[in-house]
């Protein structure tokens, strides 16, 4: 290489050339090499990880929520045959206590007989205190936890008494120690005078005092009892009206307002215990020729179960109808298979129940969920079923034994209907979409519904777009392709260091100060969206036409900053003007106009708050990056155009955004992925109600929002702990769609405009 300094002070001397070659320089380029495979190495493994951690959190997910849609598992155990059972008579009931380790065992003749349910061993014996020569013709238990059990008798009367499970710790070791005693006294009670046997029975307890109502088939009667102490009760009698017709079951609600007697072979008569009166006749079963075998109450006794005879289930419970009044209502059906539905026991903590029917096959369901869990056949035959409190113990007393089984449903509340599709709870008039995962009483039925979770996302991300997606493009336009360099170098860091502003600001700040601002000022809020482009439009007419010495005084691309007075005048009056417009327009109070005259609700932490503070959160990134998509379009083409002829706006339209046009979309999509994931916000800014409406004066409760706010109060691998799972493995995968849909839209558009 030619040095020119060295030739020009010694002009007949050759130029010195210079070593590249040199152990320095061998010495750079080896460390340049070397730096540049690091370099491509830490990006290609950086990419990698980032890949490998998305994946990872993918199956994570999957595998907390895989389990939620597995069925029921039944595992058989060994039979259980005692001595003592050849000789206990005949079984009218069979129960388990909460441990699964005591079992009682109640025959016609009153023996209640505790056994061990590991061995089968006998406990404890206790003679219920029968008149001598009656025997036990009808059973009932009341709601769980109370252990009260009514028992119909061979002579017209009925005794009710409550089993116990009174834990001891003797010498360290565990016992369980079971009793029984009588609440409403030894003594049986009469139920209707007569000396018939009692056929059915039903009880029913509540703090004020329990109901009881027994009938030998034909005649009914219902007492009302009270409690005292010493164990007498206080009898008071409920007429009714008489039966026509031979009955098969009855049971009592737990509010004690309704009486469901089930007779015939088909139908159902509902008597209203407050009025005294029939509610009505319905009808239970459609098929001529099926008839009800089995019947029982879920836990809470709001939903009857209807076995029948070609081995369907029915789940019916009371609603209101549209003319006000309550009727018996067919919500869902269930099949366990085509013999005759035998026995029904509920679960007494969820909506679960198992059936069994005559041919010794059973069935595992859940009613909320309408779901089928399992059906096995487990005996030849049929007899009597026990479920344990927990639902995780069966015992079935066939053929003189005890056969156990170890049930395994840990989630049957959760399926794809239950998470997506209306569903009709007890107490709703009509299928809904409801997310209520948690109540204070044990009878709770879980509404974890991921509809109206999934609106409230789209809800508020949709609101939030249509605030921020307008202005920032525009903006990004206008910065890019008109505004002068000089303004646009102070303009555009300001904007993107709005995107340093942490969400827990904005949400704090939207809930504390600007929801209750824009309550008080809503005509302002609403003029001002009206009045300000209609005055900026204005503004630029009467600029157009001032001479134009007047307009080349303002340098070219600063004429956006004279209308931010113009701005700042408009927004203050229609503020300013708020309480007059209320006044004058909505007689003082728009909120009551809106509620009142349009029937709109309005919550002061609604949509409208959500929009304006997420948008303002949204801007800058669809700002920075439409910016850059736009400033990045070659001057050559813009200035090809305009040198044919067009005008700046028609360049800008047909050449500028087509060629922009992929990155304008991909800052769209980023802003759409921030609106939809954000917490905080929508967290602080909305009363975070799971309801489905669009409502711009309601609140939403979104996906995101949801899991921060319950996932401190789950229970490790609950149903609810992973349905919030599920709620993050939607968010995840929405994202992912909605990207892979972006990056392929983008790269169609690149193609098509890559030759402008």
């Amino acid at each position: 290489m030619n040095d020119p300094a060295v030739s020009k002070a010694n002009p007949g001397t050759p130029p010195a050339r210079i070593d590249f070659n040199t152990p320095a320089m061998q010495r750079h380029r080896r460390l340049r090499a070397f730096v540049d495979r690091f370099t491509r190495g830490y990006v290609w493994i950086g990419g990698l990880g980032v890949l490998a951690a998305i994946t990872l959190i993918f199956f994570y997910l999957a595998y907390v929520v895989a389990p939620l849609f597995k069925g029921a598992t039944l595992t058989v155990k060994d039979p259980l045959t005692p001595a003592w059972l050849s000789t206990a008579g005949r079984s009218v009931l069979l129960t388990l206590e909460e441990q699964n380790r005591v079992a009682m065992r109640l025959s016609e003749e009153g023996a209640a007989v505790f056994f061990s349910a590991v061995d089968g061993a006998v406990l404890g014996k206790v003679e219920l205190p029968l008149p001598v020569g009656t025997r036990i013709t009808a059973v009932a238990q009341d709601q769980p936890g109370k252990g009260l059990v009514a028992v119909g008798l061979s002579n017209g009367q009925a005794l009710v008494f409550r089993h116990l499970y009174q834990t001891a710790w003797p010498e360290d070791q565990k016992t369980i120690i079971p009793a029984v005693e009588y609440p409403y006294g030894p003594v049986p009670i009469t139920l209707d005078g007569h000396a018939s046997p009692v056929r059915h029975i039903s009880l029913s307890t509540s703090d004020t005092g329990a109901m009881l109502a027994g009938t030998d088939g034909t005649t009914l009667a219902v007492l009302s009892l009270s409690e005292r102490p010493g164990g007498t009760s206080i009898q008071t009698r409920i007429p009714l009206p008489q039966l026509t017709e031979s009955v098969q079951a009855i049971y009592l609600d737990p509010a004690q307002r309704w009486l469901y007697v089930i007779n015939g072979r088909a139908y159902a008569d509902v008597f209203d215990l407050q009025s005294r009166t029939l509610n009505g006749r319905y009808k239970l079963l459609e098929s001529a020729e099926a008839r009800i075998t089995a019947s029982a109450q879920l836990v809470g006794g709001v939903s009857l179960l209807i076995g029948s005879s070609v081995g369907g289930l029915g789940q019916w419970f009371m609603t209101r109808g549209a003319d006000g009044e309550a009727r018996l209502s067919h919500i869902r059906d269930f099949q366990l298979g085509d013999a005759p539905i035998s026995r029904i026991r509920t679960e007494q903590r969820r909506k679960g129940f198992v059936a069994l029917d005559e041919r010794g096959q059973l069935g595992v369901f859940h009613s909320t969920a309408h779901r089928t869990l399992l059906v096995r056949q487990v005996a030849p035959a049929t007899g009597v079923l026990a479920l344990s409190p927990r639902a995780n113990r069966l015992m079935l007393e066939t053929n003189g034994q005890l056969l156990r089984f170890t049930l395994d449903n840990p989630h049957p509340e959760v399926s794809w209907s239950a998470l997506w599709d209306k569903v009709w709870y007890e107490h709703y008039d009509s299928p809904d979409y409801v997310w209520q995962s948690t109540a204070s009483n044990s009878d709770f039925e879980p509404k974890l519904s991921l509809a109206p979770l999934a609106f409230g996302t789209f809800k508020a991300a949709f609101y939030a777009m249509l605030l921020a997606a307008p202005l920032a493009v525009a903006a990004a336009i206008y910065t890019a392709y008109f505004m002068a360099p000089a303004m646009r170098r102070k303009v555009k860091p300001v904007i993107e260091l709005m995107e340093a502003l942490p969400t827990v600001i904005l949400g704090f700040f939207a809930g504390l100060f600007l929801a209750p601002f824009l309550e008080s000022h809503l005509p302002g809020v609403f003029s001002l969206l009206l009045i300000t482009p209609l005055g900026i439009l204005l503004f630029g007419l009467l600029w157009s036409r001032l001479p134009a010495d007047v307009r080349l005084k303002v340098p070219e691309g600063w004429e956006s900053a004279l209308l931010i007075p113009v701005i700042l005048l408009l927004g203050g009056s229609s503020l300013y003007l708020s309480p007059w417009l209320e006044q004058c327009l909505f007689n003082g109070d728009m909120r009551q106009w809106l509620s009142l005259d349009l029937g709109i609700d309005f919550d002061q932490r609604n949509a409208l708050v959500v929009g304006i503070a997420m948008g303002f959160a949204v801007i800058p990134n669809i700002y920075s990056i439409a910016e850059d998509a736009v400033f990045s379009v070659p001057r050559s083409l813009s200035f090809g155009s305009l040198a044919l002829g067009a005008t700046p706006w028609q360049t800008l339209v047909r050449v500028v955004l087509l060629t922009a046009s992929p990155g304008i979309f991909s800052a769209l999509m980023i802003g759409m992925g921030r609106a939809v994931g954000e917490t905080m916000i929508v967290l602080m800014a909305t009363g975070n109600t799971p309801i489905m409406d669009m409502n711009l004066f309601e609140g939403m409760r979104t996906l995101a929002a949801n899991v921060a706010i319950e996932m401190p109060e789950s229970e490790v691998g609950s149903s609810h702990y992973r349905v919030l799972f599920l709620a993050a493995l939607v968010l995840l995968l929405f994202t992912f769609v909605m990207n892979t849909l972006a990056e392929l839209i983008r790269q169609r558009l690149r193609r098509q405009y890559s030759s402008l």
